[in-house]
């Protein structure tokens, strides 16, 4: 990573979106944007809370070169790692941190083409302890008067409910255009768990693919949708669902086998995300599980990115 990625452009690019913050109370002055881009990444590829990756600084001579330290005492503590993502997280960072790993990836060569895999997948949350009286007054978006301020604080009032083969999940929902030849993550968009799939896959469309292909699950079967994107001149692939009492024909059975065998690539795509520290967020609020989850994907296109290059794909 440290050969194939440059830092001081996303450093940049942060600086730009959301400018350090000045020094006129004065105080210590804050470390280097480029050495917390460095964390930011690394919290991101080992699933590190902030405490955990102040231990593991402090503990690993390996991250203290990759982040340009020389000593400990000037490692950052977890409050500083918590500051820098908050900042990000307020200036709405994310989707800026994104589109600049992806011109570092078009600049390697890695353009997407050959078509495109769409999936959604939940993202659990910590489950929030709430009485009737408090779900009735939270779905009207309003806010329990007896809440104290602390309270207030540490509950997720934007996070939903929903059910998925027979189990529930409360949390929020990510969804993602891959690109078929690379697998790698052109789009995402953060919802909460209760909308549906369908929803969000015009979102995440990514129009600057080359191929026409759009591959998709069962999940999203939408008639209507189908015949406009076929007009728009895309080549629609989704697999068909069986209904009450039809079942599919052979033909259909054939047909959902051969997309499955190119969709189930983009599942690659979000296993590796489960090996990044698990999906599940310790965060409250849309906007911090937005920040986080594109973070993700953007810090899975770096690590992609490393993993194609030192496998020799060659890009074309």
């Amino acid at each position: 990573m440290e050969q194939q990625v440059d830092f001081k452009a996303l450093a940049v690019e942060v600086d730009r979106v959301a400018p350090r913050p000045g020094r006129e109370r004065g105080g210590r002055p804050p470390f280097p944007t480029e050495l917390m881009v460095r964390a930011w990444v690394l919290q991101n590829l080992y699933g590190l809370s902030d405490e955990q990756m102040e231990y593991q600084v402090l503990d690993r001579l390996s991250f203290q070169r990759f982040l340009g330290l020389r000593r400990s005492s000037q490692v950052p503590d977890r409050t500083t790692f918590w500051t820098f993502r908050e900042r990000l997280t307020t200036r709405k960072t994310g989707d800026a941190l994104f589109e600049a790993v992806n011109r570092q990836l078009a600049q390697h060569g890695y353009i997407a083409r050959g078509g495109q895999m769409v999936d959604a997948s939940l993202v659990p949350v910590p489950r929030q302890h709430v009485t009737e009286k408090e779900r009735a007054l939270l779905k009207e978006q309003a806010m329990p008067m007896e809440w104290k301020p602390a309270q207030r604080r540490q509950k997720d009032t934007e996070a939903t409910w929903t059910q998925k083969h027979g189990k529930s999940y409360f949390g929020y929902k990510v969804s993602v255009s891959a690109d078929r030849r690379y697998k790698l993550i052109r789009r995402v968009k953060v919802s909460t768990a209760s909308e549906n799939d369908t929803l969000h896959l015009e979102d995440v469309l990514d129009h600057a693919n080359t191929g026409r292909d759009l591959y998709g699950d069962k999940g999203y079967v939408d008639g209507g949708r189908e015949h406009r994107l076929k007009a728009q001149g895309w080549r629609v692939h989704i697999q068909r669902k069986a209904q009450k009492g039809k079942p599919l024909s052979a033909c259909q059975t054939r047909c959902n086998t051969r997309i499955a065998r190119v969709r189930a690539r983009v599942e690659h795509v979000f296993a590796t995300m489960e090996q990044m520290g698990g999906k599940l967020l310790r965060c409250v609020g849309l906007d911090r599980a937005t920040f986080q989850l594109t973070g993700k994907a953007a810090v899975y296109n770096l690590r992609r990115l490393c993993s194609l290059k030192a496998c020799g794909v060659v890009a074309f």
